[in-house]
């Protein structure tokens, strides 16, 4: 608890504060209120108009249709609800470690009922124009010191006032809030008589003393009002670095005796700068309280640990003018048209009702012999009417103007749609399309109208992540065993801020690694030159690192199973072909009784498993294969030695051929060549014989 040195001043500052966010929010929670009396309380007709028209005994119908229109954009909301998934940012950041992170805030929203508060706040938001949730801190049980996060539900949207400064689309820069309860002067004395203020006095529960007589907003003479006043404010730090690359806050240090008993022993060293100082510098931070008040005392002053103020507004349709920000909710263009049609529905309505009330018409005398009978003929059923003279006849019902209310009712109908952007399909009605892409069409124009309410609740849920990874490192700062909550909603412990081994997934027994000399950074080893081994160990420190977000919107599952089903049953809808093949693992992952059966008995008709083969036929297979392999590598062998011996056989063999083939061409040129000195001798001895000698 902190000290204050003037509390009349502090608690004047505190009825300011609220002062000026009362003011400021003045026209926002007017229009919230009136919003939710008509469209969640039915109050849609104006006093004096109800007032009048009962007097007159006329119908005031309310046929609120507002009602779907909100519940089609909470419904939506909570079917998708937007996740938290941290991912490691700095070197000191671990992955595993942002998985712990990640199963630790599932963990808190699971033991907290964080889907309670978000759904809260999102109804609040669309029908009201802004809601609420905040994050608290409390024992994780009775009998522990340690601390757990939690977050909360602010039922009451109408207790919060937040800062009229604020421009952040999530109110991340919210300095000053306010969260009020009103109790009746009993509650109060029964809560507060015996407890001692700030300053060591009793608490001022004597309402007549003149602490309470000047300011109404606190007292009324009836109802008390306490208050928590959450303050941020802007102050500076020192910073400093180790050599091992950490940073620590100095007020840290001088605060934790173990970091102090770490520098005085050298286990712990910053980095220093030429004058051999350590190196420091100054940043800005944020300082979080709570005040507790009351009209006459400040009851306690807390620290909180972290730099948000732990309250998270999740806004509706948010209109920013002049430097003001209202913020309005889905059905609050549409209250005229909701108005127009109970008018016109309960006006069509009289007109048909009072449309028996025509009266007979006869001649004088005509109703004398059955007079009490036609004196109720328009408010009881007779058996039968007499007359006298002629037959009473009755002037027909003119329709024209109910018709013409009918329309009109019809009209405002279709004004409401199309204000609100939601249409006969998107509220479950059937409509002019047919095709099954058309009416889809249809379906997602409304969810794009109505997408910033949805968006408006993914920023409040990032927020309340950015708060709880601020928060975490503060809160689980020991060593101690929390429980992790993964994806598919497993739960397991895990130890954190202390090393623990890593365990072989498949053995289940502690890794082993060579043990390291921390001097020396050799391996170590034992007297016979063996290696050392040591337990691989793993330091999952939440107060070391940083890591971010991102905030993810889909359709919520309670596990990965569902989420498979859901996503291949999308698939087979984009491609019917598929079915045969995935409606086994369709029904193995729902969650509906003899699911395992009907798996079993779709997978018989699976054409990928029909043509699967039993696993000894496919050792064997496998076998013969094996062999077969064999068989043509020493085939492919073989052939290639048939080849070589072949290949030398085929030159033998041409050689040969070529050696003769040159031989009969030599003996063929020997006989040409005999042949023609031959025939030239010849030739010769012919020009002999038959030239004439000549006598001399």
């Amino acid at each position: 608890m902190a000290e204050t040195t003037d509390k009349d001043d502090l608690l004047s500052q505190g009825k300011r504060a609220f002062q000026r966010c009362q003011d400021a929010e003045s026209d926002n929670r007017l229009t919230a209120l009136a919003d939710i009396r008509f469209s969640q309380l039915g109050e849609q007709w104006p006093a004096e108009i109800l007032k009048q028209r009962q007097m007159e005994k006329r119908p005031c119908l309310t046929i609120n249709k507002l009602k779907a229109f909100i519940r089609q954009v909470v419904n939506d909301a909570r079917q998708n609800k937007p996740s938290i998934k941290v991912h490691p940012v700095d070197d000191f950041a671990d992955p595993k470690t942002a998985e712990i992170i990640n199963g630790l805030i599932r963990n808190i929203e699971y033991t907290s009922n964080a889907d309670v508060a978000y759904d809260t706040g999102v109804e609040a938001s669309v029908s009201g124009g802004f809601g609420y949730w905040r994050v608290t801190l409390d024992y994780a049980y009775d009998d522990t010191f340690d601390l757990d996060l939690k977050i909360e539900r602010v039922a009451n949207q109408f207790s919060v006032y937040g800062d009229p400064a604020s421009m952040a689309a999530d109110s991340s820069d919210w300095n000053v809030a306010f969260v009020v309860n009103r109790m009746t002067k009993d509650d109060f004395k029964r809560q507060y008589k015996g407890k001692k203020n700030t300053d060591g006095e009793a608490a001022c529960v004597d309402f007549d003393s003149d602490a309470w007589s000047y300011d109404q907003n606190w007292y009324d003479g009836e109802f008390v009002m306490v208050g928590e006043w959450w303050k941020r404010e802007e102050v500076e730090r020192t910073i400093m670095r180790s050599t091992d690359g950490r940073v620590y806050y100095q007020d840290e240090i001088e605060a934790d005796e173990d970091l102090q008993l770490l520098s005085e022993t050298g286990a712990l060293q910053f980095d220093t700068g030429p004058d051999g100082q350590p190196m420091s510098r100054v940043v800005r931070s944020y300082k979080v309280t709570q005040t507790i008040m009351s009209g006459a005392d400040v009851l306690e002053v807390n620290d909180w640990p972290g730099r948000y103020i732990p309250i998270v507004p999740v806004y509706g349709d948010e209109i920013i003018l002049e430097g003001k920000r209202y913020f309005r909710s889905l059905i609050n263009p549409a209250v005229d048209a909701q108005q127009m049609f109970n008018f016109w529905r309960s006006a069509s309505t009289e007109m048909v009702a009072l449309a028996p009330k025509v009266p007979f018409l006869g001649r004088k005398g005509t109703f004398d012999s059955d007079n009490d009978r036609w004196q109720t003929a328009n408010t009881q059923s007779h058996a039968y009417l007499e007359y006298d003279t002629e037959q009473p006849t009755r002037q027909p019902l003119d329709v024209g103007p109910a018709a013409g209310a009918l329309q009109e009712a019809l009209n405002a109908s279709d004004d409401m749609k199309a204000i609100t952007g939601l249409y006969d399909a998107s509220l479950g009605a059937r409509s002019n399309e047919t095709s099954g892409k058309a009416i889809m069409a249809r379906q997602r124009e409304g969810d794009v109208a109505t997408f910033h309410f949805i968006d408006n609740l993914s920023r409040a849920i990032r927020h309340t992540g950015c708060i709880l990874i601020d928060l975490i490192p503060k809160v689980y700062n020991t060593a101690r065993i929390v429980r992790v909550i993964g994806e598919d909603g497993s739960q397991e412990t895990q130890a954190v801020n202390q090393p623990t081994p890593v365990m072989d997934p498949q053995t289940g027994q502690p890794m082993q690694q060579p043990a390291v000399d921390p001097n020396t950074g050799q391996p170590m080893t034992d007297d016979a030159g063996n290696p050392m081994m040591e337990a691989v160990m793993a330091m999952h420190d939440l107060t070391v690192g940083k890591y971010d977000l991102i905030v993810s919107s889909g359709p919520s599952f309670t596990s990965r199973r569902e989420e498979a089903a859901y996503q291949m049953t999308e698939f087979v809808r984009a491609f019917p072909p598929s079915a045969p093949v995935l409606a086994s693992a369709i029904a193995k992952n729902s969650d509906w009784p003899g699911a395992e059966e009907v798996a079993e008995k779709l997978e018989a008709l699976n054409p990928a498993a029909q043509q699967q083969i039993p696993p000894e036929l496919q050792q064997a297979l496998e076998q013969l294969q094996q062999a077969n392999q064999q068989l043509l590598q020493q085939l492919a062998a073989m052939k290639e030695d048939k080849s070589i011996d072949k290949f030398k056989a085929d030159t033998d063999r041409m050689k040969a051929e070529g050696d003769l083939d040159n031989d009969r061409a030599k003996i063929q040129v020997e006989m040409i060549k005999a042949v023609d000195a031959g025939e030239r001798e010849d030739i010769r001895f012919q020009r002999q014989a038959a030239t004439p000698m000549r006598q001399g």
